[in-house]
């Protein structure tokens, strides 16, 4: 087995934590995230819950509080790949069960945009970041040929 040298253990030590932090960037500017969010509406509150999962993955969920049951009807991946970061939702009767992937077009450090133009609806997901304690979601794109748009206000909860 050949030794190497000093500089070339540097050289590698040093490409190696550099390739790490790239590959983790776009979610690190999505930490903002993490914790529970609520928006109340005239039926009761939804919630959406984000926690860190690993250095390349966030975990997402949102569900609605009906007495004592927790009724989750979406679950979320964040998830840093070597292609980009990827929005990954698998929603409760929706896409036979399966995960629908939407690559990020815009992140930055109080906003995501990520898509899928293949998909049914919505083609777009963003999350904009207005402060510390409040965002807000939203799902977009075309049915039938007519563009449709839902926002969902959230604050942080405590």
């Amino acid at each position: 087995m050949k030794k190497i040298s000093a500089g070339l253990a540097l050289a590698l030590m040093t490409t190696l934590v550099f390739a790490f932090k790239a590959g983790t960037a776009d979610l690190d500017k999505t930490k903002w995230l993490i914790g529970t969010w609520e928006q109340k509406t005239a039926r009761g509150s939804v919630f959406e819950t984000w926690t860190k999962a690993s250095p390349k993955e966030f975990h997402g969920k949102s569900y609605v509080l009906k007495e004592k049951d927790t009724l989750v009807f979406e679950n979320i991946k964040l998830v840093q790949q070597t292609d980009g970061l990827f929005y990954i939702p698998t929603v409760k009767n929706q896409n036979g069960g399966k995960p629908v992937s939407f690559k990020a077009k815009t992140v930055s450090a109080s906003e995501m945009v990520f898509e899928n133009p293949e998909h049914d609806f919505p083609q777009q997901i963003s999350y904009k970041q207005i402060n510390k304690d409040s965002l807000v979601a939203e799902i977009s794109g075309t049915v039938k040929g007519k563009f449709k748009a839902q926002k969902f206000q959230m604050r942080r909860k405590n």
